[in-house]
């Protein structure tokens, strides 16, 4: 997209529910034993009435963002720092800025400041490098 520049802001991709059985479910795929993640009762001595997402399923978010906006295969790195915790039924939105636009390996690349905000809380922070749509330099 030769529309992407500084400043652009990427499409957010809004979870507008964050499901405790996919929770629960992906702790089982995962072989996630902390229980956090799908027991309320376990969850309770940390001072909390709902189980904690997992970071991958946090991560995933951005991720979908990122795709939505370039292409399942755009994404060339993505590191992120996790800021606070999910929790079942929050309503997240995925978003980002791009920071910067290079020319790597025969690839327009943006580079993205990228967030997952609950509310106005940003629960992740992070940077993306994303391939433009397939533009040659």
């Amino acid at each position: 997209m030769s529309d992407v520049e500084v400043g652009t802001e990427i499409p957010p991709w809004t979870m507008e529910f964050v499901d405790p059985q996919r929770m629960k479910t992906m702790a089982a795929i995962l072989r996630d034993p902390y229980e956090v993640h799908w027991d309320h009762e376990a969850i309770r001595p940390l001072g909390f009435d709902r189980v904690i997402n997992q970071g991958p399923l946090n991560l995933s978010y951005a991720a979908n963002m990122l795709m939505a906006w370039q292409g399942a295969s755009s994404i060339r790195r993505l590191t992120v720092r996790f800021t606070q915790p999910v929790f079942e039924g929050d309503a997240l939105v995925a978003r980002g800025t791009v920071s910067g636009i290079d020319h790597v390996d025969g690839e327009r690349r943006a580079t993205c400041d990228i967030r997952l905000d609950r509310g106005d809380e940003a629960v992740m922070v992070g940077t993306a490098v994303v391939a433009l749509d397939g533009q040659i330099a």
